[in-house]
């Protein structure tokens, strides 16, 4: 009987493991807070419809980093954008609103500047594209007959 007990507690014991483990997995799945230092940009869009927190952030197709917060500000969406830390982001880089596909995510493509002076911690990118509104542009081609 004390044997029986004993692997009963030993089994308990190893579900809980298996339940923190797969919490831990879960929740910090999407977070790289292992991955090194961090450098926090910004940028002002006329419009971000679509994008969301946590969407990536990409140079030439390569994910750097995610949207950390979009708030408004002075009637325009100011995107705080998290990038891995080995990553220099040119002065005069233009970060534009993208979708992947057809009708997929929204994200944040960057495309490299020419500049030889790079964009300090907390730094703000100037240039900036929004978001293509697909509704807006099938409206005015319907209405302008």
């Amino acid at each position: 009987m004390n044997q029986k007990y004993q692997e009963a507690v030993v089994g308990v014991f190893m579900i809980i493991g298996f339940l923190c483990f797969a919490i831990v997995a879960i929740k910090f799945g999407s977070e790289p807070y292992f991955s090194g230092d961090k450098k926090i940009y910004y940028a002002s869009f006329s419009s971000v419809s679509g994008l969301k927190k946590y969407a990536p952030i990409e140079i030439a197709g390569v994910p750097i980093g995610t949207v950390k917060s979009i708030l408004l500000e002075n009637g325009k969406a100011k995107v705080q954008m998290e990038v891995d830390g080995h990553y220099k982001l040119e002065e005069d880089v233009i970060a534009s609103v993208r979708t992947k596909g057809i009708i997929g995510e929204k994200y944040i493509k960057i495309s490299s500047g020419a500049s030889e002076t790079y964009l300090e911690n907390g730094g703000e990118i100037i240039e900036t594209e929004s978001v293509v509104d697909i509704e807006e542009l099938i409206g005015k081609f319907i209405y302008s007959k």
